[in-house]
């Protein structure tokens, strides 16, 4: 007789297939190293900012802050990939409870991680795009238009993703 506690018994084919799950563990892991590249990349430029403060132009102030706000935007990214995924498709977290619980991360599924990231993108691509402006004087006009057209394909595709995300959970009901 089986407990509530045990799991049942798995054909090994199905044990091997569901157990592959954890060979992403060392891409998480990876993942968190880049992190703390960013930290350090962060920290560096914060320094540099600092100790150039009296000698910088206001314009140049802020395409050093929109860096380092980019820096934290691909950080943030990068959190919701390591935990997010490491949720969906690896292990649960236990986190129930937890104080500093990500609200997010309660209803997270793959299609929800989709749009997330998607936004994400879009964020730190405006903040390019935003740099190449201040910027402009320094660039090509040819440089300026593909770096929106670009900027303007995440946005159509987040958009999309977002709309089949909500096809696929909310179904339109047919009229009779």
């Amino acid at each position: 007789m089986q407990t509530q506690n045990t799991p049942p018994r798995m054909r090994p084919m199905s044990a091997i297939l569901f157990g592959s799950r954890w060979l992403q563990v060392p891409l998480y892991l990876g993942l968190i190293v880049a992190q703390a590249v960013y930290v350090f990349h962060f920290m560096v430029e914060l320094t540099h900012l600092v100790e150039k403060v009296p000698h910088l132009a206001e314009a140049d102030i802020m395409l050093i802050v929109l860096g380092l706000i980019d820096v934290v935007m691909i950080s943030n990214l990068l959190i919701m990939v390591i935990v997010g995924g490491y949720e969906t498709f690896v292990s649960r977290l236990n986190l129930s409870g937890h104080p500093d619980e990500p609200d997010w991360l309660s209803h997270v599924n793959a299609n929800l991680l989709k749009v997330k990231l998607a936004t994400a993108i879009i964020g730190i691509s405006s903040i390019h795009l935003l740099k190449t402006f201040i910027n402009a004087h320094n660039l090509d006009q040819q440089t300026m238009m593909w770096q929106t057209i670009i900027h303007m394909a995440f946005v159509l595709s987040a958009v999309s993703i977002a709309y089949i995300d909500r096809l696929m959970t909310h179904p339109t009901e047919k009229a009779h």
